[in-house]
């Protein structure tokens, strides 16, 4: 038979520090009676790695390591750390979940230890992995299509799949890792299926710029005047709110404006949003924007579960009377919503932060900053669309 009998012993960790013979013994009869698998979990998520690493040590003495697994939880932050010493103590089976999720503080996290046994030389060289080298290219794809699957956002922190493994935002940092990444990349990130990501921010110096430039195809010398206007634009508009590490579209219309110029899409030259509750009780919120595509006039009304959504909708409702760009914009959708309020007071300046998408699966993220969180949300949605049409080669609006 194919089956492999596993023995999951709850709390093992727990009980051995409690009655440590007992816990051998139970552990012990599993084995005895045909288990191929004893997976020794650290229930609570309490267990610190020096102590698995002991007690897998003392285990070993009484069951073949090729015969142990490991269930780690994540309680101290220890999850991935217990599992790795684990295995070097001996066990030779490792559970987790993608992207470490579970109760509580969660699973050791597979997104984790797959890379770090295939990619770092104290693990790919004493051990074989039951696994498909080629696949872990897929590994950051995989942790992503999990969080859109369970419509949760990405944590853009997780170590090699996350958004920020491998981003830089200091000068001397792109700097250095321009010319040697080892500098602060620990691997490849293309390795995991990951990218190195530049962060444009008030901290940018020059090295960021061309990095970043270079990123979205913009070729400029080194020593083009525009580079110095686009980083004192960029730290300009960081002191009144604007933050450009995570609006990549922003930014890249940004650069595009001041360096070789943006088409002229869709003119919005007037709106007015309302909110009102009627006798029911419910609360409708209305919108209506005048746009302009090729000197024509078209107005547009929507209505939403709040202004920004009625202001969206009110441009996405009328998608069809946009002549030219109605088939560039039909598939756009907006994913995430993001209100930041940057200072106190009645006249707080507002932070606003949108995710879009659309068929081909590519999102994109837009920022506007205004004392009105309507016009924030209003400059974040015109630059949505402004991208979406320009990376898809729309034609420019006659003027």
């Amino acid at each position: 038979s194919k089956k492999e009998f596993m023995f999951d012993a709850e709390h093992f960790f727990d009980g051995y520090k409690s009655n440590p013979d007992y816990a051998i013994a139970c552990i012990k009869a599993a084995y005895d009676e045909g288990a191929r698998w004893v997976v020794l979990c650290d229930t609570n998520g309490g267990t610190l790695p020096n102590e698995v690493s002991n007690i897998v040590s003392e285990v070993t003495k009484i069951i073949p390591g090729k015969n142990l697994g490991i269930h780690a939880h994540n309680d101290t932050g220890n999850a991935v750390s217990n599992s790795l010493v684990a295995v070097l103590a001996g066990v030779r089976q490792v559970q987790g979940t993608i992207n470490g999720l579970g109760e509580r503080c969660g699973n050791a996290n597979l997104m984790s230890l797959i890379p770090t046994f295939y990619l770092k030389k104290e693990f790919s060289s004493k051990f074989e992995i039951n696994m498909n080298s080629e696949n872990i290219k897929n590994l950051t794809q995989c942790s992503r299509l999990l969080d859109e699957i369970l419509n949760r956002k990405p944590n853009k922190h997780l170590p090699y799949v996350g958004a920020a493994a491998f981003s830089h935002k200091g000068g001397l940092h792109v700097s250095a890792v321009q010319k040697d990444p080892k500098t602060y990349e620990h691997i490849n990130p293309e390795d995991v299926g990951n990218t190195r990501n530049i962060v444009i921010s008030d901290q940018s110096g020059k090295s960021n710029i061309i990095s970043r430039l270079k990123s979205i195809q913009i070729d400029i010398e080194e020593n083009d005047p525009k580079i110095k206007k686009l980083l004192n634009e960029v730290k300009d508009r960081e002191f009144i709110g604007y933050s450009y590490d995570g609006a990549d579209a922003s930014f890249e219309l940004l650069a595009r404006r001041i360096i070789s110029g943006v088409p002229r899409y869709i003119s919005i030259s007037e709106y007015d949003v309302s909110v009102k509750k009627d006798a029911s009780g419910e609360i409708v919120s209305t919108a209506k924007a005048q746009l302009e595509v090729d000197g024509e006039k078209i107005i547009c009304e929507g209505v939403g579960n709040g202004p920004v959504n009625a202001l969206d909708n009110a441009i996405r409702n009328n998608v069809e009377r946009l002549a030219k760009y109605s088939t560039y914009l039909k598939d756009l959708k907006l994913v995430d919503y993001k209100v930041r309020i940057l200072n106190t007071g009645t006249e707080a300046v507002t932070r606003v932060s949108i995710e879009s998408t659309d068929a081909k699966g590519k999102n994109w993220f837009t920022i506007g900053v205004s004392t009105n969180i309507i016009d924030a949300s209003f400059k974040a949605l015109i630059d949505s669309l402004d991208y979406k049409l320009f990376k898809d080669n729309a034609p420019a609006s006659i003027q």
